[in-house]
């Protein structure tokens, strides 16, 4: 088993959350196989504390394992709590000024994504290839309406964990 870490830098322009940049892995228990982890940005665009609806976006988790030599594999991917310590409501931060979100599994916003810990869920992918598998999965963003916040930039930090 190992595992890979990717840091998702979050950050909010009023509402902007961007994810960070590659990173490479290797598996561990096949010696022909070489993976890398990528995450696209989620775009919350301009956040309105008066607005009644919540700012909602995604953004994508992506694992690329090449000539996987294997008939059969599974793999798990986590997000961390951020700078909240908590799934139950993931904060971005702006100094002492806080505007909650969260990050989940399915477009209705039900699941969060998590380690499976503290009322989160994570992704497991079972694959069955002999040459690679890419798989891209989707993670659905909320900041949740009226939350009286003064302007600025308000940044978290998740780290991706995928687990071979």
């Amino acid at each position: 088993m190992t595992i890979r870490r990717l840091l998702l830098m979050t950050a909010a322009l009023l509402g902007s959350l961007l994810i960070a940049t590659p990173a490479q892995a290797a598996c561990a228990q096949l010696s022909f196989c070489s993976c890398t982890v990528t995450a696209t940005g989620i775009s919350f665009g301009n956040y309105i504390p008066v607005d009644s609806t919540s700012n909602d976006s995604s953004g994508t988790v992506r694992v690329r394992c090449t000539l996987l030599l294997a008939l059969a594999g599974s793999f798990t991917i986590d997000l961390s709590t951020g700078s909240s310590a908590t799934y139950a409501q993931r904060t971005l931060r702006n100094g002492a000024s806080v505007i909650n979100y969260n990050l989940y599994l399915d477009p209705g916003r039900s699941q969060i994504f998590g380690n499976g810990t503290g009322g989160s869920s994570r992704i497991t992918y079972n694959f069955a290839a002999l040459l690679g598998v890419d798989q891209s999965f989707t993670v659905y963003g909320r900041i949740p309406a009226r939350q009286n916040v003064p302007a600025g930039n308000y940044t978290d930090s998740i780290i991706v964990t995928v687990t071979y």
